[in-house]
């Protein structure tokens, strides 16, 4: 799927463009007697001259001041000219150097773009070193975005897998690790220039950055990056091998997709990430062999969707993080294999929904989880084979929701949990009573604990 791009604004957008001789003389004497009125009166005031006399008479000397203030008048106008004609020079002078520049840049764009094209790795190495060169000293905005959309459409150009290093295919063999050393180039310098504080020299934050599709085998490091502005899509991106950093990102006001990407390898990691505005979606991912940590994340304000997910296989790790406002949703995702960890999570604000979700094979922890505020929502989840752990969790200010929800098969445990202050709801919900959930929560069930009635009857 193609996301939809924001149009840029092409680079001809910045031609010349300067007012009338006529118009630009007009306002600039305009003002220069508006100028020149407020200083006479403020001399007035200052010299305290209330009024002219009237018996005065034009003598000589008063005549030779009215000539030289003419010709000051004169010399004045003449000055405003010149400074007009030579505002206009330089505006003429700076759109051409301008254009000068980007003649230059397009004629090391093309070359820059035919060395991708080349057959010998090390060429298609140069282009891509030149292409990341030109981004940097692309004379605006529109020209650096349409070097990075190269290399990055260079990554989504299909090629060929590996063919393994049986000797009759040594030489593809060699060929397919040479290309893949290009690819992995235009991935580690994406990294390094997405790290650089944005608005230094080589920084890319703030530009767009399409990578849906494309398989992602090696390291890419955004430790410490900043997603404020723009858009990055990982879109349908398989993340095959290598490991990705974004320890330490900061996700504050722009979009950032991995919608159906499959994590099958390798190792993606968020720990100490701050979500704190913007949109960051893992609708649709798969879950199936890498291990992706969330570790001491701060998911604060914003929007984070794991929304039909799926997890099944490798680790996906929420220890340690806090959840204080925003929404994070694992609305109709399906737990069905590897090991997903909140444990010691704390969850203060913000609203967590699991609703619809469903648990037929994976090992959730929630253990000694905090649920001290927000809303957590479980409404109409399937509990059906997976190991899910509420023990040591405590509930003390937390919506919590289990209304509807199926226990069929799975081993939902709830063993030392704490119940002291949360609205925690098992409304309608079918199935046997979770392990250790009427011992923790007490018979006859505390105010704001509400358990279906066979449950309490069941109760020893």
């Amino acid at each position: 799927m193609t996301p939809n791009r924001r149009p840029r604004p092409a680079p001809n957008e910045r031609e010349l463009r300067l007012w009338k001789v006529g118009r630009a003389l007009t306002l600039a004497f305009a003002a220069a007697v508006l100028v020149a009125g407020g200083i006479f009166y403020f001399l007035v005031v200052l010299l305290d001259v209330q009024e002219i006399g009237a018996t005065a008479k034009l003598d000589a000397k008063t005549l030779f001041d009215l000539v030289k203030l003419s010709f000051g008048v004169v010399a004045g106008a003449g000055a405003l000219v010149a400074l007009v004609v030579a505002y206009r020079r330089q505006r003429v002078d700076e759109a051409g150097a301008h254009r000068e520049a980007t003649r230059l840049h397009t004629e090391r764009f093309s070359q820059a773009v035919d060395k991708l094209g080349s057959d010998s790795p090390a060429v298609r190495l140069g282009g891509v070193h030149a292409l990341a060169g030109l981004a940097d000293d692309a004379p605006d905005d529109p020209l650096r975005q349409t070097c990075i959309d190269v290399l990055c459409a260079y990554l989504q150009l299909p090629f060929t897998p590996d063919p393994g290093t049986d000797p009759a295919h040594q030489e593809e063999h060699h060929r397919y690790l040479a290309f893949r050393k290009v690819r992995h180039t235009i991935l580690r310098l994406i990294g390094d220039h997405y790290r650089r504080p944005r608005g230094t020299h080589r920084s890319w934050q703030g530009c767009d950055l399409d990578l849906t599709g494309v398989t992602i085998d090696g390291d890419m490091n955004f430790t410490g990056a900043t997603f404020s502005d723009g858009e990055v899509h990982f879109d349908s991106a398989t993340f095959s091998g290598g490991t990705v950093s974004f320890d330490g990102a900061t996700f504050s006001g722009s979009d950032v997709h991995f919608s159906y990407a499959t994590f099958s390898g390798g190792t993606v990691s968020f720990n100490g990430a701050t979500f704190s505005g913007g949109t960051v979606s893992f609708g649709g991912a798969t879950f199936s062999g890498s291990d992706v940590h969330f570790g001491y994340a701060a998911f604060s304000l914003g929007e984070v969707h794991f929304g039909y997910a799926t997890f099944s296989g490798g680790t996906v790790s929420f220890s340690d993080a806090t959840f204080s406002d925003g929404t994070v949703s694992f609305s109709d995702a399906t737990f069905s294999g590897g090991t997903v960890h909140f444990s010691e999570a704390t969850f203060s604000g913000s609203t967590m929904n699991f609703g619809y979700a469903t648990f037929s094979g994976s090992d959730v922890d929630f253990t000694e989880a905090t649920f001290s505020g927000g809303d957590v929502y479980f409404g109409y989840a399937t509990f059906s084979g997976s190991d899910v752990h509420f023990g040591g969790a405590t509930f003390s200010g937390s919506d919590v929701s289990f209304d509807s929800a199926t226990f069929s098969g799975s081993d939902v445990s709830f063993d030392s949990a704490t119940f002291s202050g949360s609205d925690v709801s098992f409304d309608s919900t079918t199935g046997p009573a979770p392990q250790g959930l009427l011992a923790a929560v007490g018979t006859p069930p505390p105010s704001g604990v509400t358990l279906p009635s066979a449950w309490i009857l069941s109760a020893p």
